[in-house]
């Protein structure tokens, strides 16, 4: 070998090398930038950061990476075109006593041919609860006019009962009726209501406490309060289903002999609509993957995350609070789910992290907590942070998605819906 061709050979591996280095200094100066914007394992995410103002809505989402989980969004309408007046409308439905009940008191005959109808003039309910979680189960006692239960004959006074704030209901979300007997009775078989949406059936027993009812030898009833799940990821109740609860109410009411006030279906649609319109627009979930270059094995993910205390549970890796609550997962980038038995032996291109901002408690601190797991995990499997068509994400699109979950969540908080709380939970479901 010529000293010549020597000499070249080490000009070029000696370029190679360079080559190799630069893109390694590339990729480590990208993932410092987004440690530190968004955190490592050694602080909290941006806890040292300023908080940003709330968006409007628009340019936040870069090729597909926010996922609409709600059934009602409209294919026609840009995504994060946000209608302000959607919370004034809700707030004055409710403010105006817009659900209102008509009131029917069968005939002291229990048969039900004999039981006619009577529609008496509506009567306005009291505003719905702004939020179900702090509500107090009233007694009974408390509410009932002694003088309209013995002139009704019933047990309970149906008037009385609709301006009743109980914890399993909200107004703007639950089509409601309320049923009172006019001699306590065992409930035999649950009544079939509706099969097509959630409903719930609360029973006042003896003692004037409710609960929710159940067909219990010797538990004996006073009356019921019943209400419809209107709105969900199966998207806004039809007139129809309105219709149809409340003649299977009415229908359960005759059999029991009952007095029997459905609350007014055009009122109680003034109200949902606009909360179905609030829940389209913040029902989101943030996808971020995971993305090898090569492969990564099961064994090193499932290390990776089961450090990070994610469990593996049906086939998805969970991150729970210290209750044991569901925050975020993960989940294969195919959507297969992850088999136990496979994981050991088995090669991934990655995985994605899902963050529903429905179901996590709001502000930034539980998004940072979030983007602190995706960046650990990102540095220790030695994974790149994609978009659908497999971009690098920029720290600029991490900050934004940041900004547009504050901003969603407090949209929930406006009308009291509180991100991952029992009613988020009903109403995302």
């Amino acid at each position: 070998m010529s000293d010549t061709t020597f000499y070249y050979i080490i000009g070029g591996l000696a370029a190679i090398l360079a080559v190799l280095l630069f893109n390694s200094y590339k990729e480590k100066r990208y993932r410092d930038e987004v440690r530190r914007q968004f955190g490592h394992s050694d602080q909290d995410a941006l806890l040292d950061s300023k908080r940003e103002e709330v968006r409007d809505g628009q340019g936040v989402l870069n090729q597909g990476m926010m996922h609409h989980q709600h059934s009602q969004a409209a294919a026609d309408e840009a995504l994060f075109d946000v209608e302000p007046d959607t919370v004034n409308k809700i707030q004055a439905a409710v403010e105006q006593d817009a659900v209102v009940f008509d009131v029917v008191n069968p005939t002291a005959e229990f048969e039900p041919e004999a039981t006619e109808p009577v529609e008496n003039e509506a009567q306005p309910v009291a505003s719905a609860p702004k939020s179900i979680k702090d509500l107090a189960v009233p007694g009974i006692k408390n509410v009932l006019s002694a003088a309209n239960k013995s002139e009704a004959g019933l047990l309970l006074d149906l008037q009385d009962l609709t301006r009743m704030e109980l914890p399993w209901f909200d107004n703007r979300v639950d089509y409601m009726a309320y049923v009172s007997l006019r001699e306590a009775r065992e409930l035999h078989t649950m009544p079939r209501l509706s099969n097509r949406h959630h409903f719930r059936v609360v029973g006042c027993t003896m003692d004037g406490r409710f609960q929710l009812a159940e067909p219990i030898p010797s538990v004996y009833y006073q009356g019921f309060v019943m209400g419809l799940q209107c709105i969900s990821r199966k998207g806004l109740a039809a007139r129809e289903d309105l219709t149809q609860f409340a003649e299977q109410v009415r229908q359960f009411a005759s059999q029991m002999g009952a007095g029997v006030a459905v609350a007014n279906a055009d009122a109680f649609m003034q109200v949902a609509e606009p909360m179905d319109e609030l829940c389209v627009r913040v029902d989101q979930t943030i996808a971020i993957h995971l993305v090898s270059r090569e492969s990564v094995s099961g064994r090193e993910i499932k290390a990776a995350l089961e450090s990070l205390k994610f469990e593996l549970d049906a086939g998805i890796f969970w991150y729970r609070d210290v209750h044991g609550k569901n925050l975020f997962n993960a989940v294969n980038l195919d959507s297969t789910p992850f088999i136990a038995a496979a994981l050991d032996d088995q090669a991934y291109r990655g995985f994605s992290m899902l963050y529903d901002l429905t179901k996590v408690p709001a502000g930034e601190k539980t998004f940072n907590q979030f983007m602190d797991l995706v960046v650990k995990l990102s540095s220790h499997l030695g994974l790149d942070l994609v978009d659908d068509q497999l971009n690098e994400l920029s720290t600029q699109w991490l900050k934004d998605i940041r900004s547009y979950v504050v901003e969603r969540q407090d949209e929930m908080l406006s009308v009291d819906i509180e991100p991952g709380s029992e009613l988020a939970e009903r109403l995302f479901s």
